[in-house]
């Protein structure tokens, strides 16, 4: 029996440019395909010289409510003057398109480089971007867009490993017995509704581009209800404490330029690195029918990935037992 072709395998380069040139606009040369594997995502340049950045969204991820919700937030955020990049409306205010069977939104192209974690100033000025972002975050709630939730993350996570058919049985005992550990700490540390304000929720240094202490924030894709800290503790990589005691009070200063900062989520750093550790192996998973996945992650179809994950996840288990680091 034939399987059926995954949505984006109808996605050629033709359909990419109809589907822009469908919104009004002219392209002298093809889109280039950028490194983006949850949706597809093409950069480009108009008749005009204007660089743009073309998102086609998953199909069946998001609603349009949801989607809707990302884009209007982006526009709250420029009106207030956060480096952001909002998406592009035709003349009747639209932000998110149909064309070619496919969802699309145009965002302008921001350059720029990572920034530098071991940088001072470069810390200092990430704080105040993500503090910027919260101050305009705090004032409303996201209606149609998911809230981080520690207990059915971890379980759907869990659950979807389970499914994998590449764990051998003493490794599929190991992950159900470490992930069942996991997710029993873990409800210690779950929050409140009212402890979450609107997010960027993937805010990696992928996600952030500038030069020298100027910064802007890119891809709301995973825009989300969340504690302020799930958007600050990936700045926090120092393996020796006085170096990682430095990267946080750089970030906490740069952030409470414009909003206080509850050290108390501090405590939610390791908890929500498990989370981010089993959603990433459950996420590569649930998206191995896309075609993109197998050659971009080849390892995960292999044992000794398997084995490594879960010892991670062991070394996890061992961290959320230890005393914050920000009480050391």
């Amino acid at each position: 029996m034939q399987s059926t072709p995954h949505p984006f395998a109808a996605l050629s380069p033709a359909r990419v440019v109809a589907a822009i040139e469908s919104l009004g606009f002219w392209l002298p040369g093809e889109p280039f395909a950028l490194n983006s594997y949850e949706n597809r995502v093409f950069l480009l340049h108009d008749d005009e010289g204007r660089r743009w950045v073309a998102k086609f969204y998953r199909p069946a991820r998001w609603s349009d409510a949801q989607i809707q919700e990302e884009h209007d937030f982006l526009d709250e955020l420029a009106e207030e003057g956060v480096a952001v990049a909002p998406p592009w409306r035709d003349e009747d205010g639209r932000s998110l398109h149909h064309a070619e069977g496919f969802r699309l939104a145009l965002f302008p192209q921001l350059s720029g480089q990572a920034p530098e974690l071991e940088n001072p100033s470069h810390l200092f000025a990430l704080g105040e971007l993500i503090g910027a972002v919260h101050a305009v975050g705090e004032r409303a709630g996201f209606r149609q867009r998911v809230r981080l939730d520690l207990d059915g993350m971890v379980q759907e996570a869990r659950q979807r490993v389970l499914t994998a058919p590449w764990l051998d049985r003493r490794q599929r005992q190991a992950y159900e017995r470490i992930s069942e550990a996991l997710h029993g700490v873990l409800q210690a540390h779950a929050w409140a509704p009212q402890q979450t304000i609107r997010v960027q929720g993937d805010c990696h240094i992928g996600n952030l581009l500038g030069r020298d202490d100027a910064f802007s924030l890119v891809d709301f894709d995973d825009a989300m209800m969340a504690p302020a800290v799930q958007d600050l503790w990936m700045f926090l990589t120092a393996e020796h404490e006085a170096e990682w005691h430095m990267q946080l009070s750089e970030v906490l200063e740069g952030y409470e330029q414009h909003r206080e900062f509850d050290r108390r989520e501090l405590t939610l750093i390791e908890p929500l690195r498990t989370l981010r550790l089993m959603r990433h192996s459950a996420w590569l998973v649930a998206r191995w029918d896309d075609p993109a996945f197998p050659p971009a992650f080849p390892w995960v179809a292999d044992a000794g990935y398997w084995e490594a994950h879960i010892r991670q996840l062991e070394q996890q288990r061992q961290a959320l037992g230890r005393t914050p680091r920000w009480l050391a």
